[in-house]
């Protein structure tokens, strides 16, 4: 049997829909889907809502742009239902995952400062390595030189999309130009802070999509400003379920909720 939480004061949909720029149609949705409260009827069988229910929709609102729409409803759907912990728990995990992205954007941000001017020479042993590359490229054991690797790690890299290297038509040797260079030493910047390949190879492709490191550096500026905004955006989205919560305790030590319908 549903229930339904009252306050007092009798709100139509449409006083709650019209201040948000929603529809209607919208706030009986968010009803259907436990983001607010189930409504009261009226005698004449139309949903009437209250303060709490407008309550529960401010908090939907805020947390939308934090933590998304399925987690946003996730949460309220959680404390409506009783289980606060839940709702926290759920808060814990988007924070947590804001936590990871921003460190996997200073891991970014370092691997680009260490990054050095790329060059085409250099010594090393291995195999691909039996003739001078043409203009601007490098063969496997030089380049497994300079970073101080074996060349079977950049041919691990190659398999999972990291680097992917050109062929010397006459040799077919590995040929690394000079983007593969800088994919191979970004690589292995991202490696030695402790990145997994399939962590890296979606930050290698942003790369290659930006047409280099300077370009993305301006990517990862509006990446910063766009965590920056969701950090904020959580702290308004958990003031206002901060004062729903509130409200639903005052309503329920007045006993005015929950009641049956």
């Amino acid at each position: 049997m549903r229930r339904n939480l009252q306050n007092g004061e009798r709100l139509r949909p449409v006083d709650l829909a019209r201040g948000h720029g929603l529809s209607t149609q919208a706030i009986r949705n968010y009803e259907e889907a436990g983001i607010l409260p189930a409504a009261g009827r009226s005698p004449h069988g139309y949903r009437t809502y209250t303060p709490l229910h407008a309550g529960a929709l401010r908090a939907f609102l805020a947390l939308v742009p934090g933590h998304g729409h399925r987690t946003a409803t996730s949460i309220m759907r959680a404390v409506n239902e009783g289980a606060a912990d839940e709702a926290f728990h759920l808060i814990d995990e988007s924070h947590a995952q804001l936590h990871d992205d921003r460190r996997t954007l200073q891991a970014v941000e370092s691997a680009l400062r260490d990054l050095e001017p790329t060059t085409a020479s250099g010594a090393g042993a291995g195999s691909d390595a039996a003739a001078p590359p043409g203009p601007g490229g490098t063969f496997i054991g030089p380049l497994a030189g300079k970073l101080g690797i074996r060349p079977a790690t950049l041919r691990k890299w190659e398999g999972a999309g990291l680097v992917s290297p050109g062929r010397d038509p006459l040799t077919g040797y590995r040929v690394y130009d000079e983007a593969d260079v800088r994919d191979a030493r970004l690589a292995h910047q991202l490696r030695r802070g402790g990145y997994l390949l399939e962590q890296i190879a979606p930050l290698i492709a942003q790369v290659r999509a930006a047409g280099g490191l300077e370009p993305l550096e301006a990517a990862l500026g509006d990446w910063r400003g766009r965590l920056s905004a969701r950090g904020r955006a959580m702290l308004t989205g958990a003031a206002e379920l901060e004062a729903y919560l509130h409200q639903r305790d005052a309503a329920s030590a007045a006993g005015v909720g929950p009641v049956l319908d």
